[in-house]
């Protein structure tokens, strides 16, 4: 019997040739990559404030490759970006690559690299994100100890739909990258950091359920009313 050839789509195509040319990209900028793994805001900055265009591009690289293996810590990456940028733009940049970070790292698990990684996961925590969903995905991204990465790889190896964890993550990164890009501005003091972001996450997602149970209260109540 013949063997039966497999053929990639044109979609793992062009997430294989992204993938190759990240490689490629980080390879000839080993010395930058080098500074950002020693955390040295004042050299980044020095180094990219040549060309602002450059800059945008490869702090969205970066952000690619800290949504796909947590390399670099997601407060430098900010730090940068507000350093180069400025509060209001750095912080804009950082949650808008993050969104579009999640989304290529979420399809590249799913089409090209689930079947490769799957095996490597507890399968009650994908059934979980399978579960819960968008609720998953929110709460993952609002607290400070689940890493981007790994809520990218969870939602790719589970079967939410590409739309709520979209929506998801821009909700949750938005809350959570402003709470983030306030120490790099200073606004928030050191003692209090750690209370205050926690306090401001938990916050968020009572708030959450609350709506959500608001929601699911008034449902039982209009169905009634159409049967009467």
């Amino acid at each position: 019997m013949k063997k039966k050839k497999t053929t990639l789509s044109k979609k793992q195509w062009i997430l294989i040739g992204g993938f190759l040319f990240l490689l490629f990209f980080f390879l000839i900028n080993q010395d930058l990559i080098s500074i950002l793994l020693d955390g040295d805001v004042d050299k980044a900055k020095t180094f990219l404030d040549k060309n602002i265009a450059y800059a945008l591009f490869f702090m969205a690289l970066v952000m690619v490759i800290q949504n796909s293996f947590t390399v670099f810590p997601l407060i430098l990456v900010i730090t940068i970006n507000i350093a180069l940028f400025g509060f209001v733009n750095g912080f804009l940049w950082s949650w808008f690559t993050s969104v579009l970070a999640s989304i290529i790292v979420f399809y590249g698990v799913r089409y090209i690299f689930q079947s490769m990684i799957i095996h490597k996961f507890d399968a009650k925590i994908i059934e979980k994100v399978d579960a819960n969903g968008f609720a998953y995905v929110f709460q993952a991204r609002l607290f400070p100890f689940v890493p981007t990465s790994l809520v990218n790889i969870l939602a790719g190896l589970s079967t939410i739909r590409i739309l709520p964890f979209t929506i998801a993550t821009t909700f949750g990164n938005f809350i959570y990258f402003f709470i983030l890009a306030l120490i790099p501005a200073g606004i928030l003091s050191s003692d209090l950091d750690e209370y205050l972001i926690l306090s401001i996450i938990f916050v968020t997602i009572a708030l959450y359920y609350v709506i959500k149970l608001i929601k699911h209260k008034r449902k039982p109540v209009s169905d009634s009313e159409n049967v009467k």
